[in-house]
């Protein structure tokens, strides 16, 4: 039987790679893709992603709009990274799939009721929609399945400040709130995802595979020219598509399970992820931590995904 899953998402060039990877993948059932506000506000992540189904010519994928605004604090977006739109790289033409009726928050409560133990929820922005949902309805901590999520670091550290990683430091009280759940959860970190780039030799197969492959092209195309800038790397790391890389082929990543606590007071490290990778406390361990990733076989599974759409 398919995994089911929910992609809560903010696209996001590299959000939209991911969602195209899981609805490539009968491995995976997606049953809803919520948005939240991140890379861009709400009113650009929830049409983004419904583009993006179209893309895949999925229009069938309900779309949910959610929380606009983290739990307590203001909203920081990432346009400096992906652009005005989120998705910049290609012309964007408006979707005809209508949003799904109904708030995220409410339509993951009542995905993971009516399915306990089933569901796996995927994030790939802030956590606002999910810790939101765990404010709401507690009962669900006991009926998700599993959170597998992009986001934190440890030996990378940070990417929008020097000690936090952007979709935890946009909502970090969200954050605390999920790694304190007692839920399942497999984190992706930056430390695996700066490892999976963007050459040119990994694109220019994209653009042999059709009207998708080109798109993808397109937005990597546009979404690289920040890290290359930043980093000096050669190209740019394709953060979200692990989370569903590692659904898919777990064997392709390594890591261990550690403890992961999430700073919210202090404005200096707000957002970082202080994970326990040496045992040095004895605090439990709440997550499994990757680090490392077979990062050809990453972008061959990526590749032959996307050439079935």
């Amino acid at each position: 039987m398919a995994r089911k899953i929910i992609i809560d998402t903010d696209p996001g060039q590299d959000d939209a790679v991911a969602i195209l990877l899981a609805l490539a993948s009968p491995e995976l059932e997606v049953v809803a893709i919520t948005a939240v506000a991140g890379n861009v506000p709400l009113a650009l992540t929830q049409r983004n992603a419904r583009i993006v189904c179209e893309l895949a010519g999925r229009p069938d994928v309900p779309v949910h709009a959610g929380c606009d605004a983290p739990m307590s604090r203001p909203l920081l977006t990432a346009e400096h990274v992906h652009g005005g739109t989120g998705l910049d790289g290609v012309e964007i033409v408006e979707p005809r799939m209508p949003l799904a009726e109904g708030h995220a928050v409410d339509a993951i409560i009542e995905a993971v009721r009516a399915a306990p133990g089933e569901i796996t929820l995927c994030p790939l922005g802030p956590l606002t929609n999910i810790g939101t949902a765990l404010e709401r309805a507690p009962d669900i901590a006991q009926k998700i399945a599993a959170i597998v999520l992009m986001g934190g670091a440890y030996f990378e550290v940070g990417n929008i400040t020097p000690a936090a990683e952007f979709n935890i430091y946009v909502d970090p009280e969200a954050a605390a709130a999920v790694f304190a759940s007692g839920i399942p959860i497999t984190v992706l970190p930056l430390d695996v995802t700066h490892k999976v780039l963007t050459t040119k030799a990994r694109i220019d197969r994209f653009r042999g595979l059709g009207k998708v492959g080109e798109t993808v092209a397109a937005w990597t195309d546009f979404f690289e020219r920040f890290d290359v800038a930043k980093y000096g790397s050669a190209g740019a790391p394709l953060h979200d598509p692990c989370v569903i890389a590692w659904l898919l082929k777990p064997e392709l990543f390594s890591g261990r399970e550690v403890n992961v606590e999430i700073e919210t007071l202090s404005e200096l490290t707000r957002g970082m992820t202080v994970a326990d990778w040496w045992g040095v406390t004895d605090r439990k361990k709440n997550a499994l931590f990757l680090g490392d990733v077979d990062a050809d076989g990453f972008f061959e599974l990526l590749t032959e995904r996307l050439a079935r759409l």
